[in-house]
């Protein structure tokens, strides 16, 4: 099914916002950073490149004004003659056609430009080159702003036109202005078309839609038409005159019979004569409207007359379509919208008979030979002449009968009708209650008694029998893991093997434990000083051991660890006795210059010991973990080629992200102070 949707064509712009919309966007996109400084290809390539991106711009948006408009080739005949009447053809091609010059001529443009500024000798030249690019692509959308103009307005109209399907089932309401056109499509759709007791309240086409034997119809319903001339009449006509001549749809000629619109029966009859071309190959239905005023019984011969003359002729037309004599029934039909009298047999009769159409015309195309090719009916062979009538099993009527005597079961929202409905009816939460008697059900049981919450009372010894639950599965639960405790595999152990399972179990709790307290508190459990150590932990003798187990022999190690507090403990007590003599007095030398050795010596002293201890670079100490002194020093060297590049970043470690400059120059300087921005 086709669809014209003219209300997705984008706004036009006007010449001059097109102009400041593609040149903004251009300043944009391109920014000028150009120096005097640089390469003169350098420039050039950067003007080149904004002449291009503004060509570009123009083509694009000029394309899409081509693309987005209908072709009037290429649409619906009908679509076609009504943009003709409404906007005259010749003007509409001729604005997009300046539309699609003004494209190719920006095109040439640019490419003259970009040829020039491929040999621009300077900066001045490049910046003239581009401007002068730039001004005669803005220079040709001047010269199209009215046609920008004139096709922003038909876009505007063509947003407003009703959505028709010219190849959908369709009915077409025509005739004279003011018969009742209108009110019959507000009757039978949900239309809402202006109805007013003057002639041409319609001056355009409206649309509504209808159902039919679970089919959708379209409903048109066009402006007046008067008898007069085709070159006379205007473009509202001309609507009326499209629509009749391009969409396959059932015609429904109104007539006012009681000459309340104005025009007599005459003048209607004449027009109908005159437009009669226009109903060929189509459903056509005479309606006699406004019957309240005016029943057709009691017209004057001559207008009898005339209504038979139009209805002979829209049964010519059905027997010229190859229709059957038969169907005259429904070529003329009364009605009265006032009274709704007559107004759905003539929709139905509207329906029934293009529905008919379409399906004979359907019948009659190749289509529907391939498709009955494909259908087969099957007609089974009688294999003798006693009758079979069809026959329903006697178990199944019964079924069938017990199952629609049986009441239904009633449900809450049954109930809830029943009783009154929604708010009037409150269900009953207890009536599924297990109750030994269901009359208990409705029983009400206070909450509060004598005081007291009764809930509370339901079972007075029901915490007391709690208990003794407890402590009888408690008992059960410690007989049954003392007798799993000691039976492995079925066997019973001995006295032995049971307190060595006793000690095991002991010993693997006391680890379990010890492991959940060290792993509660690992980040804040603090390393105790060895002057606090009361467990006599680390001594020399469990040194001694670990440096064994190692493979080390630990003799020189301890006797380091000894020597090195005995000469501690021997260097206090020289410093205490430093300033007295062998009786105790003090001695007449000068004690600042005594203490000043005394600590020179002892920090050489200290330094020498701790290199000994910890191992230099070029010294090597057992127990450090390398083989020799070479494989320390080639460890060390792999160590500091390492972090040569993290120290060379001046970063702390690899997960450091080091800002050299905190406060960049180009951030900070230059900036206005406070109180200056008082020019915006």
């Amino acid at each position: 099914m086709v669809q014209y949707n003219f209300k997705k064509i984008t706004v036009v712009p006007s010449g001059k916002d097109f102009i400041d919309i593609i040149l903004s966007r251009t300043q944009r996109q391109t920014p000028t950073v150009v120096h005097k400084g640089y390469a003169i290809s350098r420039l050039r390539e950067f003007y080149m490149r904004k002449v291009k991106y503004t060509q570009q711009n123009f083509h694009e948006k000029l394309s899409a004004i081509i693309d987005e408009f209908p072709r009037l080739e290429g649409i619906h005949p009908f679509y076609g003659d009504l943009l003709h009447v409404l906007y005259n053809k010749d003007h509409y091609k001729l604005a997009l056609g300046q539309v699609n010059t003004a494209r190719n001529i920006i095109g040439k443009i640019a490419k003259d430009y970009v040829r020039l500024l491929k040999y621009g000798d300077s900066l001045y030249r490049c910046k003239s080159l581009k401007v002068a690019a730039l001004g005669r692509m803005c220079t040709v959308i001047k010269r199209i702003s009215p046609s920008l103009a004139y096709l922003e307005q038909i876009r505007q109209h063509m947003a407003r036109l009703p959505s028709i399907d010219p190849n959908t089932r369709t009915i077409l309401i025509c005739g004279y202005p003011n018969v009742g056109k209108s009110s019959f499509i507000n009757k039978i759709t949900r239309a809402d078309v202006d109805v007013q007791p003057y002639a041409f309240t319609t001056k355009s086409l409206f649309v509504g839609h209808t159902d039919y034997k679970y089919l959708r119809y379209q409903v048109i319903d066009t402006p007046g038409i008067l008898d007069r001339p085709f070159e006379d009449r205007n473009i509202i006509e001309m609507c009326s005159i499209t629509a009749l001549a391009h969409l396959k749809a059932a015609v429904l000629f109104f007539l006012d019979i009681s000459g309340s619109c104005g025009y007599s029966i005459a003048q209607q009859a004449a027009l109908f004569h005159s437009i009669k071309s226009l109903f060929m190959n189509k459903p056509l239905v005479i309606v006699c409207n406004k019957i309240d005023l005016q029943p057709l019984e009691g017209l004057p011969e001559e207008d009898m007359k005339l209504v038979m003359e139009m209805k002979a002729e829209a049964v010519k037309s059905i027997l010229a379509q190859g229709g059957d004599s038969k169907d005259d029934e429904g070529v003329l039909l009364t009605m009265s919208t006032m009274t709704d009298e007559g107004v759905i047999a003539v929709k139905n009769a509207a329906c029934e008979r293009l529905l008919n159409q379409r399906v004979e015309i359907k019948m009659k195309s190749k289509k529907i030979n391939d498709c009955l090719n494909r259908f087969h009916v099957a007609v089974p062979k009688p294999r003798d002449t006693k009758e079979r009538p069809p026959c329903i099993p006697q178990a199944v009527i019964e079924a069938r009968a017990t199952a629609n005597a049986k009441e239904k079961r009633k449900l809450e929202k049954d109930l809830e009708e029943e009783n009154g409905g929604a708010g009037v009816y409150s269900a009953s939460l207890r009536k599924h209650y297990l109750l030994a008697n269901d009359e208990w059900k409705e029983d009400v049981m206070p909450e509060i008694l004598d005081g007291h919450n009764v809930y509370d009372f339901v079972d007075p010894d029901i915490l007391q029998r709690l208990e003794e639950l407890e402590q009888e599965e408690g008992l059960r639960l410690e007989g049954e893991a003392v007798e799993e405790d000691f039976e492995m595999d079925g066997k019973e152990l001995t006295e032995e093997e049971k307190a060595l399972l006793s000690e095991i179990r002991r010993k693997k709790k006391l680890l379990i434990q010890e492991h959940r307290i060290k792993k509660s508190t690992a980040e804040s459990r603090p390393v105790v000083p060895r002057k606090f150590d009361k467990d006599r932990k680390y001594t020399t003798d469990r040194m001694g051991r670990e440096l064994s187990a190692l493979g080390i022999n630990p003799s020189a190690a301890v006797n380091r660890a000894r020597s090195r507090s005995l000469s501690t403990r021997g260097r206090k007590r020289d410093r205490s006795l430093a300033g007295q003599g062998e009786d105790g007095e003090a001695m007449d030398i000068d004690t600042e210059h005594s203490n000043k050795k005394l600590r020179v010596r002892s920090r050489s002293i200290s330094a020498s010991r701790s290199r000994a201890i910890i191992g230099a670079p070029g010294g090597f100490t057992p127990g450090e973990g390398f083989r020799d002194i070479v494989q320390k020093q080639q460890a060390l060297k792999i160590a500091k080629k390492s972090v040569r590049q993290r120290n060379k970043a001046a970063c702390k470690g690899e997960g450091d992200r080091v800002i050299p400059n905190l406060k960049p120059k180009h951030l900070f300087s230059g900036k206005r102070g406070k109180g200056k921005t008082t020019r915006r």
